[in-house]
């Protein structure tokens, strides 16, 4: 045999050795994949929505492991995977404090345009309140301060500045007419 054959022949043997592999993988996953996944909704109910990803990494464990005729024992191999994949997966998890985390839902976030021109605004609208709430009556501008900003209820704010509800109802309906009159005048 010459050398120039030998890498063919080597190169034809992976190829063969693949597709045995290849073909050994589709025979277990058909055959335990429905299996795996129980395994892990029983064990981790709540990785369930995880369950067919973490099957899928008991496959991809057992391809990179390759020597498919070196197992004696398939299943249990292949259930003593899946209890390290579900270690590794509750690992990882806790590492990163997956628990805590929030999911990001569209209709929880703004989709406001935050473009130089709408900052700016937003600016000159704080601005306008700001000028407006320096031009009130003191007592008007505390009891509107004290509702909108520190969220005190109109008995608070009354029993706070001493006087009746009642006045701090006129009070803030003052603030938001000042305040309603000065955008309109900076439009």
């Amino acid at each position: 045999m010459e050398t120039g054959d030998r890498p063919q022949s080597s190169d034809a043997e992976r190829t063969a050795k693949a597709g045995r592999q290849s073909l050994f993988l589709d025979a277990l996953a058909r055959r335990y994949r429905t299996a795996l996944n129980r395994f892990f909704e029983r064990r981790a109910p709540s990785f369930r929505h995880d369950s067919e990803d973490l099957t899928q990494e008991v496959f991809v464990r057992l391809a990179r492991r390759g020597g498919e005729h070196e197992i004696e024992q398939v299943e249990q191999y292949l259930f003593q995977t899946a209890r390290s994949v579900l270690m590794d997966h509750h690992r990882r998890r806790t590492t990163r404090h997956q628990n805590e985390h929030e999911p990001y839902e569209d209709e929880a976030h703004a989709v406001e345009d935050f473009s130089p021109e709408r900052v700016l605004l937003g600016r000159d609208q704080v601005e306008t309140v700001r000028r407006a709430l320096a031009d009130m009556p003191e007592r008007v501008r505390g009891a509107f301060v004290l509702h909108r900003f520190e969220d005190l209820t109109y008995a608070e704010i009354a029993a706070r500045l001493g006087v009746s509800v009642s006045s701090v109802e006129k009070y803030i309906i003052r603030a938001l007419r000042d305040i309603t009159e000065w955008t309109k005048g900076e439009l």
